[in-house]
């Protein structure tokens, strides 16, 4: 009887304390359940992200790429250039709008647009512009730093009534705006602009990318630079060349040529004509009422008609270019024929060297000694393209 009353509360107890292990167990599930699953739940949330953000970056990679790119195929082009990366930054920032502007003299001007609104890109279009100091271009020539405006209608500048901020709202729309500037050796040199139309400010990265372009425009405005600088030095060695050969040329027709004046005239007017790029010319001799054509050269109605009719008569017409030369024995350029007075009163050789002949754009040089007119080479173009100071030299 004492063994039954003793093991009974024995297995009570045992029953309790495995009713209790059963609980805690039985409690200790349902928690970790909930711990899978929103374990599972994050993960997923990372790997979207993860996958978010490397989709971003292999975009913005691809847009980097396609710059360099057509830095690369377009050298000494700069508008190309700043409409790839004005097309990348708008697309990849979800901008509205991007400008590139160039900062000279201590004003604006724009250099490329892309998406801007009619009415503001014609105010830019109007001239350099001189935006306050508390605009966002003001605060870029202050501070050389990427200014972020997330909505341009709370700045004080604008309420009091900017100008610029002003033509921005109505004009433009806009409403947030990133302007990163554009700097070499720390000196401002341009901005790089992008806009929404609704206030949202841009994020880290995508301010971070159009820095990325900023510099690559930086850099892409110097190359043009540096290769244009070097494409002049070429075309002036190649100038110099072609000058020195003409002149060799003529000094070797006259030394081989004693008394054939004819034969170095000629030489003179075909090398003159060729070097300069003009049309037709003549060699005349002055006569002491006008001048008389000895050499001719250029295939044209004129010329022809030159040849036949070598004497050039200038008596009571001062305004004819010949006669203001020989008034004047210094040089006489005239960019458009058509714009001078002895065209306008209908000069009959005049307006038949205009309308048959073709010409537009006219370079009389005299020739001196000792003060003393001698005649004059007259070179003609068939476009409006003044000759240079080098040309007029030679």
């Amino acid at each position: 009887m004492r063994r039954r009353s003793g093991a009974g509360p024995k297995r009570a107890n045992s029953r309790r304390r495995n009713t209790k292990t059963q609980k805690r167990r039985g409690g200790l599930k349902t928690p970790r359940l909930r711990n899978s699953s929103t374990a599972d739940h994050r993960t997923q949330s990372d790997v979207a992200q993860l996958t978010l953000e490397r989709a971003e970056a292999l975009e913005r990679e691809k847009a980097t790429a396609e710059v360099l790119r057509v830095i690369s195929s377009s050298p000494g082009e700069l508008e190309p250039v700043f409409q790839a990366m004005l097309g990348n930054a708008v697309r990849i920032c979800e901008a509205s709008f991007g400008a590139l502007l160039r900062f000279e003299g201590g004003a604006w001007r724009s250099a490329a647009m892309l998406g801007v609104p009619p009415a503001f890109a014609e105010f830019w279009q109007r001239g350099l512009q001189r935006p306050g100091p508390r605009t966002a271009l003001g605060r870029v020539i202050e501070t050389r730093r990427t200014v972020h405006i997330a909505d341009v209608t709370t700045e004080p500048a604008y309420v009091e009534g900017e100008p610029i901020f002003v033509a921005a709202v109505n004009l433009g729309r806009f409403r947030t705006v990133l302007a990163v500037p554009m700097l070499k050796d720390n000196e401002l040199i341009g901005v790089f602009a992008i806009y929404r139309q609704e206030v949202r400010p841009f994020s880290d990265k995508q301010i971070e990318l159009v820095q990325n372009f900023t510099n690559q425009a930086v850099i892409a405005i110097e190359n043009t630079r540096l290769l244009n600088e070097l494409r002049q030095r070429t075309t002036d060695l190649s100038e110099a060349l072609e000058q020195q050969t003409a002149t060799s040329e003529v000094l070797r027709v006259i030394s081989s040529s004693p008394g054939e004046l004819g034969t170095v005239f000629q030489t003179m007017l075909v090398n003159a004509t060729k070097v300069c790029e003009a049309t037709f010319g003549n060699l005349t001799l002055w006569e002491g009422d006008g001048f008389r054509a000895v050499a001719v050269h250029g295939e044209t109605a004129f010329t022809e008609r030159r040849k036949q009719q070598p004497k050039i008569n200038i008596v009571g017409y001062p305004t004819l270019p010949l006669a203001r030369l020989a008034a004047s024995k210094s040089v006489v350029h005239v960019s458009d024929f058509r714009t001078e007075q002895v065209y306008l009163e209908r000069h009959p050789p005049t307006v038949e060297l205009v309308e048959v002949g073709g010409a537009r754009t006219l370079l009389c040089v005299p020739m001196l000694k000792e003060d003393n007119l001698i005649g004059a080479i007259v070179l003609y173009r068939q476009e409006v393209r003044p000759f240079t100071n080098k040309q007029i030299e030679l």
